[in-house]
């Protein structure tokens, strides 16, 4: 199958923020990329055993990026308890979902633009101990990622649309 959502990976190589918030922003880009044109019940269908569905997806890394970057990074308490689930409430609209992610993401990238560059220390420790905002970087580049690749196989599952 041709692929039919392409696009070209970052070319940026400006520095370590620069390169890694790139790679951070086209991986969310790729996420709501793949919920992009689809009714809601098309973003609500669960397609695997799990309760995975694009919709939950969303929902899922909008809680990863307030919790990383609000709470573990700012030190931000509205978000010390979230709870990441994939399952949505059928009150929920689509566009709340994916609302809700984009002004996350906004909010992320605000605290990283603010912090003084990447050894700056998490405001809340990861296990016993802080970590550097690179640590948050890296670990928030690998969550959206591997959740953008489970978005791919859904996609293409639901209307055949592939690619990155």
């Amino acid at each position: 199958m041709l692929e039919s959502q392409r696009e070209a990976v970052p070319r940026n190589d400006g520095g370590e923020l620069d390169t890694t918030l790139a790679f951070l922003s086209f991986a969310r880009s790729c996420v709501l990329k793949k919920a992009t044109g689809l009714s809601e019940e098309q973003l609500r269908r669960r397609l695997v055993v799990s309760d995975t569905t694009l919709l939950g997806l969303v929902q899922h890394l909008t809680d990863a990026e307030r919790f990383w970057f609000g709470y573990t990074f700012a030190g931000d308490q509205r978000y010390a308890d979230l709870d990441f689930s994939m399952v949505v409430e059928p009150d929920r609209s689509p566009d709340q979902i994916l609302d809700g992610y984009r002004a996350a993401i906004a909010d992320s990238d605000a605290h990283i633009l603010a912090a003084a560059g990447p050894d700056v220390r998490t405001a809340q420790p990861v296990g016993d101990s802080p970590r550097t905002l690179r640590w948050v970087l890296a670990h928030m580049t690998g969550e959206t990622v591997r959740h953008a690749g489970h978005a791919d196989i859904l996609r293409e599952l639901i209307d055949g649309a592939t690619g990155r």
